[in-house]
């Protein structure tokens, strides 16, 4: 039964859920909020959902580069470079990006007829993104469950996975991930140097992957 909406980035996370849930998904939805990396990710987006048939749209959001100050909205060179802890990423947080991106796909879930709203959030985001973490993933689903008739809930079934653990999974699914996209810089190749380049080669590597 198709009775869910995906978030999709286009990165290993999202499409790794995309293809762990491809029977229920109704919909995928990608975000253009103007991030350094975000044509990349859409067309990876875009093949992910034409290889399995699952509808595809993208929403602008271009307000979020306009009001927002983010590395990621600031071009490549504003990107740290170096391992993924905290006071190296946080230039890289977009405030409140999930909480926006739930919030229209809720809208969708419910003008749909829609249950549920997936999400690809991951343990290693925790101590960076606060919209990532389990507390908010709740407060969010009891808002969405609240605000709607139909009482569209969220599943976030990677919140306490670690990305190596999603990669080992997106192997077991046969997750193609040359057609996926994580550098933070957004350049024609990944830089292999930022925390999102260095977090993806580890993950892959924990899961036997090149």
């Amino acid at each position: 039964m198709k009775d869910s909406i995906i978030v999709l980035s286009g990165g290993m996370d999202s499409v790794t859920l995309l293809h762990s849930e491809k029977e229920r998904i109704a919909l995928a939805v990608t975000f253009d909020y103007g991030s350094n990396h975000n044509a990349r990710e859409i067309e990876c987006a875009a093949w992910q959902c034409r290889q399995l048939g699952v509808p595809h749209v993208v929403i602008p959001l271009a307000f979020m580069k306009e009001f927002f100050s983010s590395s990621l909205l600031a071009g490549a060179d504003a990107v740290p470079e170096a391992g993924y802890a905290e006071e190296n990423m946080k230039s890289t947080v977009v405030p409140f990006r999930n909480g926006i991106m739930l919030s229209i796909a809720c809208g969708l879930a419910e003008n749909d007829g829609l249950a549920k709203v997936l999400i690809a959030n991951h343990g290693g985001d925790h101590a960076v993104y606060p919209d990532c973490r389990p507390e908010f993933v709740k407060a969010m689903g009891d808002a969405m469950r609240a605000g709607t008739y139909n009482g569209v809930e969220i599943h976030a079934p990677f919140t306490h996975l670690t990305k190596g653990e999603i990669a080992k999974l997106g192997r077991e699914l046969g997750v193609d991930y040359s057609h996926t996209y994580s550098c933070y810089k957004g350049g024609e190749k990944p830089c292999g140097k930022c925390a999102t380049c260095i977090e993806r080669a580890e993950a892959l590597r924990f899961a036997g992957l090149e």
